[in-house]
């Protein structure tokens, strides 16, 4: 069986401030604004120089005449809108020469936040996404940052169709996270395949009992394969370091690494030998927030093993070329599959499959009709591996 995990970075709706064929770091900034503007919203009280900073974000990303922002308020604008439920957060006099200032006194004075707005992802990018997947052809494979389960079927319908390929997936499950942006985790499984028993740990918290422990959810799906064997296979995504990795996001992750690594053991000490560790953890392997789950548990990373050796990588760096995210290097491995010790002793080939990414220095193949960034499947490189189970 293939086993496999990608990060799709959403099927069918993106954030434009990532849909654009701008440089990298282009738009850093905005990433910077966005986060630390939402940092600020989520304090108890807003003092003079809280409030001051707030305008100043505010019209950094285009929002000082409306909640919805615009390009042409800024050069930066047109990516953010503040999204407000109840209260008030910011008053604008119909007067332009009158002040705008922000009238919240805190955050229980108004529930909203910014978002980055999202545009449809553009058609070819959709059709590289569905020709990875289509070639990578994984029994089981881990879906990072799709929007939901509707929209996964949907995008299998459209692989279907648009790629004159059989259906490949019979089973498809997604559990609703905990991030409004709908950039879930999911699992999709061919014939004889099947998902049985589904565990969400969405509902986790953080020690002051109120924030939620995963960004989106570790949920722990049973799939059963057509030998009989029973494999727990549990997709994640950890904090992003998109807009900033303060320490805040390091313990984070950090948080994250250590109760995935406890849900693991639990498994374990239950009897459970066959289990998987799959997607986006956000850090390198040798990083001390992902300390606690990578080098203190039995588990096994598949890009260690000797048949791990499809790396589809020609860059003269001196690496391996065992990362997954953008260029490929070493130091950017982020995306995972972790194995159990009965799992990994399985493991008859992996690789790491990049046709759907851009490279501008031909550091691997891409697909002929990759002629653009804007068109690529991911930033990130479909990581997978075949067992014998």
């Amino acid at each position: 069986m293939r086993l496999a995990a990608f990060n799709v970075e959403n099927l069918f709706d993106r954030a434009k401030v990532f849909n654009d064929d701008a440089p990298d770091g282009a738009h850093q900034g905005v990433l910077d604004a966005h986060a630390e503007l939402n940092k600020l919203f989520e304090k108890p009280a807003y003092s003079a120089a809280d409030k001051a900073r707030m305008i100043e974000l505010i019209t950094f990303l285009g929002m000082l005449k409306s909640d919805e922002g615009s390009a042409d308020d800024a050069p930066n604008g047109g990516f953010t809108r503040i999204r407000k439920i109840r209260g008030q957060l910011i008053r604008r006099p119909r007067d332009p020469s009158e002040p705008r200032e922000i009238v919240a006194d805190g955050r229980a004075d108004w529930v909203g936040w910014c978002e980055l707005k999202t545009e449809a992802v553009d058609e070819q990018a959709m059709l590289h996404t569905a020709q990875v997947i289509a070639d990578l052809a994984p029994h089981v494979l881990g879906v990072v940052e799709a929007e939901s389960r509707p929209v996964l079927k949907r995008f299998h319908e459209l692989l279907s169709m648009k790629l004159g390929v059989e259906a490949r997936f019979r089973h498809i499950m997604l559990v609703d996270g905990n991030d409004d942006r709908g950039i879930d985790v999911g699992l999709a499984t061919a014939e004889g395949y099947p998902i049985g028993a589904v565990t969400s740990h969405v509902d986790l918290r953080l020690p002051d009992g109120k924030t939620p422990l995963f960004s989106r959810d570790c949920p722990d799906y049973v799939v059963t394969t057509p030998a009989g064997a029973r494999l727990h296979v549990l997709p994640n995504h950890f904090k992003s370091k998109f807009g900033g990795n303060d320490q805040s996001s390091r313990n984070r992750r950090k948080a994250q690494a250590r109760a995935t690594a406890e849900i693991y053991e639990a498994l374990r000490a239950a009897g459970e030998e066959n289990v998987a560790i799959i997607g986006d953890l956000n850090d390198t392997p040798g990083s001390e927030e992902l300390q606690r789950l990578v080098q203190e548990t039995d588990l096994k990373d598949v890009s260690t093993h000797p048949a791990f050796t499809e790396f589809q990588y020609r860059a003269t760096t001196g690496g391996r070329g065992i990362g997954t995210f953008d260029t490929g290097r070493d130091d950017l491995k982020i995306d995972y599959i972790l194995l159990s010790p009965a799992v990994f002793a399985r493991v008859q080939s992996g690789g790491i499959f990049r046709k759907g990414a851009w490279t501008g220095s031909d550091r691997w193949d891409m697909y002929p009709t990759l002629t653009r960034k804007v068109h690529a499947a991911s930033d990130h490189h479909a990581i997978w591996v075949d067992l014998d189970l």
